[in-house]
């Protein structure tokens, strides 16, 4: 699942710059021929009266910053599974595919789908607020395409670290939650800028550096595991941690930046057979 999330962010980024390089040259093209033909009365007010009616929503959008809109699919998708939790005709199928649970039959879905799972409302927010802090730093430094494969990978590393952890102590129960994907996020930020400052919703007063606040929730959470505490799923978080740390010191020089002969291969079969690649040319079969 892992390889499939980089290999699509690999494809996701190719087609991107290729759909903005085209774009480009597009606008170009459609400035010129608007020099040539000017616009009728009459489409200049549907045009005027299209933008009035999408400024507001535009003005929105475009005020939040690439991380804040990369992560609000995210958000948007954890609150339609929670919503869903809310119907009863659905339990029995959000039990069976949105809890991760090493003693359920259903095993491999579970693992991505739990991690956009959440029964508490209050479970909910707490994370999607912490997810909504670190985006815009997270995105930065990995670009949304390989934070999605970051994100998209640290929920299933994170729940399998939950099943070795509960079949290893014989301590079965289903978990679910975003908090072992934002952990490696914020691990990954923790660990690429250790001296920023961070600080407690609730206790403002009170300031951390990054590297600090991210010793301190390791140590917490490997306590967790040691001592069997199950207020959280703590071999989760920890697994979640460990993977954000390794990908900011080894994960993005071992896979990221060796990308360049899987992208040239998708380009060369995205090409195949266009103009100058050998095709028939349109004659006759």
């Amino acid at each position: 699942f892992t390889g499939c999330s980089f290999g699509s962010a690999a494809i996701w980024q190719y087609e991107s710059l290729k759909s903005r390089v085209q774009s480009y040259f597009d606008q170009i093209r459609a400035d010129w021929l608007e020099k040539l033909r000017p616009q009728k009365r009459g489409d200049v007010r549907k045009e005027v009266r299209r933008r009035r009616s999408c400024s507001e929503i535009n003005q929105w959008w475009n005020s939040l910053s690439e991380g804040q809109r990369t992560v609000t699919g995210i958000i948007a998708a954890n609150v339609i599974v929670f919503c869903c939790w809310k119907v009863p005709s659905l339990q029995r199928s959000m039990i069976k595919y949105f809890t991760a649970n090493p003693a359920s039959k259903t095993l491999c879905s579970p693992m991505l789908l739990s991690t956009f799972s959440h029964f508490s409302f209050f479970h909910m927010a707490a994370n999607m607020y912490v997810l909504w802090s670190f985006s815009t730093s997270a995105v930065s430094m990995l670009g949304r395409e390989q934070f999605m494969a970051v994100y998209l990978s640290a929920g299933v590393i994170s729940s399998f670290a939950s099943y070795v952890c509960k079949t290893a102590m014989g301590r079965f129960g289903p978990s679910l939650g975003a908090s072992g994907a934002i952990m490696t996020i914020l691990a990954a930020v923790c660990v690429k800028m250790p001296e920023s400052k961070l600080g407690i919703i609730f206790l403002p007063m009170f300031t951390f550096t990054a590297g600090n606040a991210l010793k301190a929730i390791i140590a917490m959470d490997t306590a967790g595991v040691v001592l069997g505490w199950k207020f959280f799923d703590h071999a989760a978080h920890l697994g979640g941690s460990m993977f954000g740390v390794w990908y900011v010191l080894f994960g993005h020089e071992l896979i990221w930046k060796n990308r360049e002969p899987f992208v040239k291969l998708w380009h060369d079969l995205r090409t195949r057979g266009g103009p100058g690649r050998g095709g028939d040319g349109g004659g006759a079969v």
